[in-house]
């Protein structure tokens, strides 16, 4: 009964904080349109048609993909009994052989194996493994270099707050068509509040001053150097959010894996962190290859004066 109560609370939440989320949203768009009103009054009806749209393509659709896709763990690849899991490793098996990424080598060993529950569960264990596992770090690795970048550059604590959202949302959706299933409820629910939690950070960091975060004596050094701070607060910013996106995208990756309950929520949060941060600097290298001299022109004109493999 507790852990019913429990499961319950977990949806409750994250159902308040999806309509929280979504008001936010909207009273940013409905700002936005009131400012746009002095070009034309029909001006921010056409702002809100697009509002519509993207809130439907960047959020919307990817979120009815994850629910409607079929619930799963790595674990049952491994069970002594396939037999009874033999429709949802069929399920899976199909998604995965309909993908057109999927190497020829994997695909093949799929068909042969999808008429026989234990040569299919073989199968996928491999496929899980040698391939997607790969692939699901790869993908958490951009999402998080691009949360990097666009915060860094945006410096406007709203957007960021949506483009954490977006990203996030867009991140999960992508590991869960990956492994072809996706968490249980109770775990979408517990990343939803990740999310939020993430995205609310995104958007307070713009007021952090970066002179509260490095010694003296390194801010007096710094001073010396034309633009360095604001350069220097805005990467802060990204990377902050990057390390944030990198744990969610982790810690789906670890309920995509294990899902049977093994796992703790300790050991999944400590797990999240400390990966997180070990490939903090992959992505931060990825980051500023990419946009150094576009901070570069953008604190100028304010101021008027390649790919490591992730395994």
């Amino acid at each position: 009964m507790k852990k019913e109560s429990t499961v319950k609370l977990w949806y409750l939440t994250a159902i308040g904080v999806i309509l929280i989320i979504l008001m936010m949203i909207t009273a940013s768009v409905l700002q936005i349109g009131e400012q746009l009103k002095s070009i034309h009054p029909y001006v921010p009806y056409a702002f809100y048609g697009i509002a519509v749209l993207l809130t439907y393509f960047l959020i919307v659709k990817p979120v009815l993909i994850i629910l409607f896709s079929p619930t799963f763990s790595i674990e049952t690849t491994l069970d002594n009994e396939p037999e009874k899991e033999y429709k949802v490793l069929k399920r899976v098996a199909k998604r995965l052989m309909d993908r057109k990424d999927l190497p020829e080598v994997f695909q093949d060993n799929l068909e042969k194996a999808y008429h026989d529950p234990k040569l299919l569960r073989d199968a996928l264990n491999t496929v899980y493994n040698k391939h997607i596992k790969r692939q699901i770090n790869k993908t958490i690795r951009n999402h998080a270099k691009t949360v990097m970048v666009s915060t860094a550059i945006s410096q406007n604590g709203r957007l960021d707050f949506i483009t954490v959202i977006v990203v996030n949302i867009r991140m999960i959706k992508d590991l869960v068509v990956l492994c072809g299933f996706r968490p249980s409820y109770k775990n979408l629910a517990k990343l939803v509040i990740n999310v939020f939690t993430t995205a609310l950070i995104a958007e307070g960091l713009e007021n952090i001053n970066i002179s509260d975060i490095l010694p003296q004596s390194t801010m007096n050094m710094l001073g010396e150097i034309p633009l360095i701070k604001p350069i220097m607060s805005s990467v802060l910013d990204g990377v902050s959010n990057a390390l944030l996106t990198l744990r969610i995208g982790i810690v789906t990756r670890k309920y995509l894996f294990d899902d049977s309950g093994e796992a703790t929520k300790e050991k999944i949060r400590f797990g999240a962190l400390v990966e997180a941060a070990k490939h903090l600097p992959l992505v931060i290298a990825d980051g500023l290859y990419i946009f150094p001299k576009t901070v570069m022109n953008l604190f100028g004109k304010q101021k008027k004066t390649v790919d490591p493999e992730w395994e």
